[in-house]
């Protein structure tokens, strides 16, 4: 079995991407602070897969290595984006760092 590709999360451009067959993979968010909640809250705008690379669960490593990150940092999140939504949906052990 392969190893699953590496993600990469550049902080600054609020992405956390892979690459698989030389295409890109990406999840997109933005970052609010002091929004009337007890920390930063990770707004998850976009994952996108190219249609070349779909179907290998790629979407899904981007939103879990964003929300264990989020996790990790202490954020709550808001899954805006249709994918991220019904990820977390079928994951309920995230469930406690979606933002109210």
């Amino acid at each position: 079995m392969s190893q699953p590709p590496a993600i990469h999360h550049d902080l600054h451009a609020r992405r956390f991407t892979l690459e698989v067959d030389g295409l890109e993979a990406e999840l997109v968010y933005r970052l609010l602070e002091g929004a009337g909640h007890a920390g930063p809250v990770m707004v998850i705008d976009h994952t996108g897969v190219p249609e070349a690379i779909g179907g290998r669960g790629l979407a899904g490593q981007l939103v879990q290595a964003a929300f264990e990150h989020a996790r990790a940092a202490g954020w709550t999140v808001v899954p805006a984006c249709s994918y991220a939504r019904a990820w977390v949906e079928r994951h309920p052990d995230y469930a406690d760092l979606v933002a109210h």
